[in-house]
């Protein structure tokens, strides 16, 4: 039997986003399309792969046999990005995602491409992790950089990653904020407080771990995500709102950050984790050159400190920088 890679990757494409629009979408396809694709292939195999229902009838869920379809699927299309590499005989720039870009992720990714070994990468900006997992899974992407964490799905089963710096972050204050002339704050300060949101707290998965640790209240902006400068404009006006960054990224300049004030948080100082993901059969060559250049800036910077006593970060980074998983 042949197989048609176009109407694989429509099948993966499929179950990592569950949702026939989202994968239409992400294929840049129509979901008419998507759908004939998937449904030749079910013909070609003579077996049934995905469930249609929920969701408008667009949510998807595996059948049996898609679930045993599954694995072999994405082999299939890192199988087939192989062949096309082996033809062209040499080694393409590899893909590298970026996401996080509220807290200006390409700060430390510059640091580690400034090596010894130079590297030919382009770069891809993705708006989350699971788009990113998404894009690796099906060869779109190499490899990807912001902050990893459990997507609850098998995807994790199929990615690498490993921890590359903890940043502290700060608390930034309008001018009318009552705290705004404090050297220093507690997060214990901040309780009672609003930690203004771009997007749904479900969605920026350390700020929803910070507000649970330490009790505090997220408050959705009213407008879409317009980027920082958006962010500390609404942030400017605010007299009992704060948001969070890490403490290099700068404030951009002009009348969005005017008065606005970077207090460093301690006792505890929570850490934001960077890591580089990439997957774990088809690990484009470029993932141990750029893994070795952050090491090497991560030991001059002391990039990976951490004191339990000092320095608070979510249980599942402190598990794996302590290996108590």
């Amino acid at each position: 039997m042949d197989l048609d890679l176009a109407q694989v990757r429509a099948f993966v494409s499929t179950t990592e986003h569950r949702h026939f629009g989202h994968a239409a979408e992400d294929l840049s396809i129509t979901q008419q399309a998507l759908s004939k694709r998937i449904a030749r292939l079910e013909e070609a195999l003579g077996e049934r792969l995905l469930e249609r229902g929920g969701q408008g009838g667009r949510g998807v869920e595996l059948t049996a046999a898609g679930e045993r379809f599954l694995a072999p699927a994405r082999a299939l299309l890192a199988a087939g990005a192989a062949a096309v590499t082996a033809v062209r005989g040499t080694v393409r720039p590899l893909r590298l995602d970026v996401w996080g870009h509220l807290f200006a992720p390409l700060r430390t990714v510059r640091q580690g491409l400034d090596g010894p070994t130079p590297l030919a990468v382009e770069i891809g900006h993705g708006r989350d992790l699971p788009s990113v997992a998404g894009a690796l899974l099906r060869e779109e992407a190499d490899a990807g950089f912001g902050r990893y964490h459990a997507l609850g799905d098998r995807r994790d089963e199929a990615l690498a990653h490993r921890l590359v710096r903890l940043e502290p972050v700060d608390v930034i204050l309008g001018p009318e904020h009552p705290l705004a002339g404090a050297d220093a704050l507690r997060p214990a300060q901040l309780r009672g407080g609003r930690l203004l949101l771009p997007a749904a707290l479900e969605r920026l998965e350390f700020l929803q771990r910070f507000a649970e640790r330490f009790e505090v209240d997220g408050t959705l902006l009213p407008e879409p995500n317009l980027g920082a400068e958006h962010l500390l404009a609404q942030l400017r006006d605010s007299p009992d709102g704060f948001a969070l960054l890490p403490a290099d990224v700068p404030l951009p300049e002009g009348t969005a950050a005017a008065g606005l004030r970077a207090v460093p948080l301690v006792g505890p100082t929570p850490l934001y984790a960077w890591s580089l993901s990439w997957p774990r059969r088809a690990a484009h060559p470029a993932v141990a050159t750029l893994l070795r250049g952050f090491a090497e800036v991560g030991r001059r910077n002391r990039w990976l400190e951490y004191g339990p006593e000092r320095d608070w970060l979510p249980e599942a980074e402190r598990a794996e920088l302590t290996g108590s998983r």
